[in-house]
């Protein structure tokens, strides 16, 4: 719901001129449920090194030109979400191994999913979640 109505323009813009933008906070979800969906013994949706502008670490302002369009991150966030949500359906118990990793890859999606309501906010939109 934070993404809906923001123009690719609008996820460029870095607040203060050095936050990260809303562009790089969604990619950089993608990016890391690649490693949720390894972990659940699953493929990657995309190639790491491809887009490694989006990973830990990664200066976004820096690597600009690097970022793809909103739309194509809308497009891999639902693929990614699909993936996901499929394989989590069919799982009818966790390996104790991975639950750690489980764990703290819920926490990094919920983490950056706030920042994504700050960013709707800071670009002039209404809250999305009610």
């Amino acid at each position: 719901m934070n993404i809906d109505s923001i123009t690719h323009q609008e996820s460029m813009i870095f607040p203060n001129g050095e936050a990260n933008c809303m562009n790089w906070i969604l990619g950089h979800l993608i990016y890391i449920r690649n490693a949720f969906l390894n972990v659940l013994g699953e493929e990657s949706l995309w190639d790491n090194e491809k887009f490694s502008c989006y990973n830990r670490g990664a200066v976004p302002l820096e690597r600009k030109e690097e970022l793809i369009t909103f739309e194509e991150l809308k497009s891999y966030l639902q693929q990614s979400q699909d993936q996901l949500e499929a394989k989590l359906i069919s799982i009818e118990r966790f390996n104790p191994e991975t639950i750690n990793d489980i764990a703290i890859l819920c926490f990094h999606e919920n983490y950056h999913s706030g920042q994504l309501g700050y960013l709707r906010r800071i670009l002039g939109k209404p809250g999305a979640v009610k």
